[in-house]
């Protein structure tokens, strides 16, 4: 489809953002019809999408000088102090701002963010993009500077210390990453699980020293690894041991570790989910599974090996036999179910952005094409990919590509959602990439595999 291709970066190229004669980035969108409000800031998160577009159009330079920028924003100093950023976390994102002696950029690390969450994924979303940038560009010199190996350091330190707990996930608010407003989302959301393990397996191959942490990461990578296989996993064999599960036990030899009650599992997952499929969780706690299927932590847990060879068929399984509640006529939805009625008032607060079916509560996000197709490539199930993309490609520029979609059965463009995306874009291209060449899912890829059967138990 070469004159969408074109077309998705002509309105890209409209986003970038320049300082000095350098693009840092991209606008996270150029609609001029709304409030602008942040969204002419760039988002390391949104860039981090648009950055294999970049990569396999010849435009590393705009990567590399990307990292660079963003990296020399992390806070440095260890700080006892509140409202102020700890050390090793990285900005939501950045502008040029006209400054005394010039234009400087701004960072905006969750004070200006709605609820004023500070981003735990931003480290990851830059983490994983240094490894694409030098697996794509062949550079390793980037990586390899001090201040990039001191940003890997100061983010494992952020990630690996400082827990009260004892499991190998990580801990984290609510609205702390792509879903940022109240979901029900706070504790071990798949998604920060999947970023944590990519970017865990990007600092293993990316940093230089032998100072522990790179061993920490090794040793974290199995664990979790392990954990993620034996909790967030649910198919048909799952839930019949759920239900025989005895809860209320004690001991170090229990089977219910969690204490998760039968009775919460929802009866929607028995009719929804089909024979042959499977998926991962969208959270797992004391007492608590979440059962709603997330997209992008599915789906980066296929790209990055989180999810087994039988895992990511069996999800793909589910995604063709699901496709009209998972992918639809606006690809792809983020949250299955929406939250309804009372549970969607009581979970978000009675968020009217977050209706059902709307936004994150059920809204379809172009931009998960990023994730969707190196997990479809994954998987070997090409297909899927290609019916993806071309559903993709009879609607998004006909309606602007707009940031998400509202709507169960006849979906439309977010009553609050910008015009001309970047991500939107940006997934569209990569999935376009991948869909033309197959090697493009290398950039998230490993050709090694983190055995579980290694795990350090404790």
């Amino acid at each position: 489809m070469p004159d969408l291709t074109a077309r998705a970066w002509e309105c890209l190229n409209r986003a970038r953002v320049t300082l000095n004669g350098r693009t840092l980035g991209v606008r996270a969108s150029v609609d001029d019809t709304r409030e602008k409000l942040n969204y002419d800031h760039c988002f390391v998160r949104d860039f981090a999408m648009c950055a294999p577009a970049f990569l396999l159009h010849g435009e590393s330079g705009v990567v590399r000088d990307f990292l660079l920028t963003t990296i020399r924003m992390q806070a440095h100093t260890r700080r006892l102090r509140t409202f102020e950023p700890r050390e090793g976390i990285l900005p939501a994102s950045f502008r040029p701002v006209p400054g005394e002696s010039g234009t400087v950029l701004d960072a905006d690390y969750g004070e200006e963010s709605i609820a004023r969450v500070t981003p735990i994924d931003s480290v990851f979303w830059w983490m994983i993009t240094l490894r694409a940038y030098t697996v794509a560009s062949g550079d390793t010199e980037l990586a390899n500077r001090e201040e990039c190996q001191e940003g890997i350091r100061r983010i494992l330190r952020l990630v690996l210390e400082g827990s009260f707990e004892m499991f190998p996930t990580l801990l984290v608010p609510e609205g702390s990453f792509m879903i940022d407003r109240r979901m029900g989302v706070y504790g071990h959301p798949l998604e920060v699980q999947a970023l944590f393990f990519m970017a865990l397996r990007a600092a293993d191959e990316l940093l230089v020293g032998g100072d522990g942490l790179r061993e920490a990461a090794r040793e974290r990578l199995r664990n979790l690894r392990m954990h993620v296989a034996r909790f967030y996993w649910i198919d048909k064999d799952g839930l019949a041991r759920l239900r025989e599960e005895t809860p209320d036990q004690f001991g170090e030899g229990v089977v219910n570790i969690y204490n998760v009650f039968p009775e919460s599992i929802p009866d929607w997952v028995d009719d929804w989910l089909p024979d042959g499929a499977g998926y991962l969780a969208g959270n797992v706690g004391a007492g608590r599974i979440d059962f709603r299927f997330f997209a992008q932590g599915n789906l980066l847990a296929v790209t990055a090996d989180l999810a087994d060879d039988s895992e990511a068929h069996s999800l793909m399984n589910l995604y063709e036999a699901r496709w009209r509640t998972l992918v639809g006529e606006a690809p792809l939805r983020l949250v299955y179910p929406a939250l309804e009625g009372e549970a969607w008032r009581v979970v978000t607060g009675a968020d009217t952005k977050n209706g059902p079916w709307q936004y994150h509560n059920g809204g379809s996000w172009p931009c998960l094409l990023w994730a969707f197709a190196p997990a479809a490539v994954a998987a070997g199930r090409m297909e899927l990919l290609k019916r993806a993309v071309e559903t993709a490609e009879e609607r998004l520029d006909r309606e602007d590509w707009p940031e998400y979609y509202d709507g169960r059965n006849e979906p439309r463009p977010g009553n609050r959602a910008r015009s001309f995306q970047s991500w939107s874009m940006g997934g569209y291209l990569y999935a376009r990439a991948c869909l033309e060449d197959p090697a493009a899912a290398d950039l998230y890829r490993w050709a090694e595999r983190v055995t579980p059967e290694e795990a350090t138990r404790t």
